[in-house]
């Protein structure tokens, strides 16, 4: 504290009530600031008191600000309490020990010699972080290093030319939405090196920001993602009521066309971008895709189907997400926060299994003839209330309710197409005589490659075989 008005480089006047002397006396406190010179340091929170004569130094407010202080006989001494530096030098008067303001002009003006110093030494240490000569400095581990303090008052850009890294993307922990249809994450995969059985190669996935309800649809073209968005949207906000808010996606030309810019300007929807090749902005739906095709790998590999049902395992596996997975801090699934009640999975069968499919008046059968087809569940109608099964007898998929499954998870029998009813196709045998020479071409599958007829092969051994085979 002080009563001299003409030591504060910054002085804010506001009255602050009284300090108490040693002999009872008051001073009225008339404001608060910062006393020293400009470019030098300063002290901070300095009572400006009426009618004081003398200026007063806080020990406790020292100490405080990281400093440690000790006295001697003949000075006070405040080093910093990191790297034991001697920052000022109170000389022992009488009974009192007093600081020159000179001094701490002085000793500023080396402070910033030290500074530069830092830099030449954080340079002379190929560019270490500040922080790590702090610690070589605070520890004594090395000879010659000057006990300075290093400090990173700015940019040093040869580190930014070769130590420059992304930025983080640290994860929400609010919902940042309150109602579905408010923001829309889209974004679209593929082409797969399979065309699907419908004859697609692209999907275009959907995901509802609030209750994280999604919704894919199958392309035959990338060009195809608006007409799917806009026949989706005009459904989507019929069934809810809700108009749609926002929608985000990357900047891909199958959403940034004029299309999509006529479209949401007429209907008032906000096109959000994430920055170019900054997939994390869009991470929601990125994730999402991720785990569709996680998902779908997986049953295709447990089911032992052919890759070209990959959209039916890919639709079955949204339509199981939205009902079993658990929105984050919401604590619901993503049915009941977009549907407004809990989803029943009693229904649920394993993806690929055997089913017998009714002939329910479809085909005009015989007296004799069998009543039901055998087929292999690909999942869930979205459109009525059925089951998706691949026909093997008319070589289709269709929808039923009429359905039996058998999901007593057999030993997986490998699948044989055949395109004569008369023998059975022979599987060769992998050669791997060759196998480091020449690596086997893979041909691109396209909509022709589809089953003409479905066969199991099993091989029995030689001695359960009844009667002469050669």
């Amino acid at each position: 504290m002080t009563g001299d008005v003409h030591k504060f480089s910054d002085l804010m006047l506001k009255a602050k009530g009284y300090v108490t002397y040693g002999d009872n006396n008051k001073g009225r406190i008339l404001g608060i600031g910062k006393v020293g010179a400009p470019n030098f340091i300063s002290i901070e929170d300095v009572l400006y008191v009426e009618g004081l004569k003398h200026n007063l130094l806080s020990i406790s407010q020292l100490c405080d600000k990281g400093f440690k202080i000790r006295f001697t006989k003949d000075e006070c001494l405040i080093e910093d309490e990191v790297t034991q530096e001697v920052m000022l030098i109170g000389k022992r008067i009488n009974n009192i020990f007093m600081i020159s303001l000179d001094d701490v002009s002085l000793k500023v003006k080396c402070l910033v010699a030290n500074n530069n110093d830092s830099w030449l030494w954080h340079k002379r240490f190929a560019h270490i972080h500040m922080e790590h000569l702090n610690k070589l400095v605070k520890h004594d581990l090395v000879i010659g290093l000057p006990k300075i303090k290093f400090i990173k008052d700015r940019l040093c850009d040869a580190c930014q030319k070769g130590k420059q890294t992304k930025s983080t993307f640290t994860s929400k922990n609010v919902v940042s939405t309150s109602r579905p249809l408010q923001l829309l994450h889209m974004d679209l995969f593929g082409p797969s090196r399979t065309r699907s059985f419908g004859g697609n190669l692209y999907a275009l996935v959907i995901v509802d920001d609030y209750s994280r309800y999604t919704w894919t649809f199958f392309l035959v073209q990338k060009s195809d993602a608006f007409k799917a968005f806009k026949k989706y949207a005009k459904q989507i906000q019929n069934e809810k009521s809700l108009t749609i808010a926002s929608i985000r996606s990357d900047h891909g030309g199958e959403f940034q066309n004029t299309s999509f810019e006529d479209f949401c300007e007429d209907q008032g929807i906000f096109h959000n971008f994430s920055a170019p090749r900054t997939p994390q902005q869009n991470g929601v739906v990125e994730r999402k895709n991720r785990s569709l095709v996680e998902l779908a790998r997986t049953m295709l590999s447990d089911s032992n189907l052919p890759k070209y049902f990959w959209a039916d395992a890919v639709s079955t596996t949204c339509f199981v997400s939205n009902r079993v997975n658990i929105r984050p801090i919401l604590k619901k699934t993503p049915y009941e926060l977009f549907k407004g009640r809990k989803p029943n999975i009693s229904f649920f069968h394993i993806f690929g299994c055997k089913c017998f499919v009714l002939n329910n008046d479809k085909d005009n059968l015989g007296k004799f003839d069998e009543k039901s087809d055998e087929g292999i569940f690909l999942g869930y109608s979205l459109t009525s209330k059925a089951y998706r099964t691949y026909n093997k007898r008319i070589l289709n998929i269709e929808e039923s309710m009429h359905v039996k499954f058998d999901e007593s998870n057999p030993s997986k029998e490998e699948i044989v197409v055949c395109d004569d009813d008369d023998d059975f196709v022979e599987i060769p045998k992998e050669d791997t005589s060759n196998k480091n020479q020449e690596e086997p071409i893979q041909q691109e599958s396209n909509e022709n490659d589809l089953p003409k007829e479905w066969r199991t092969h099993k091989d029995h051994p030689v001695d359960k075989v009844i009667g002469d085979i050669s």
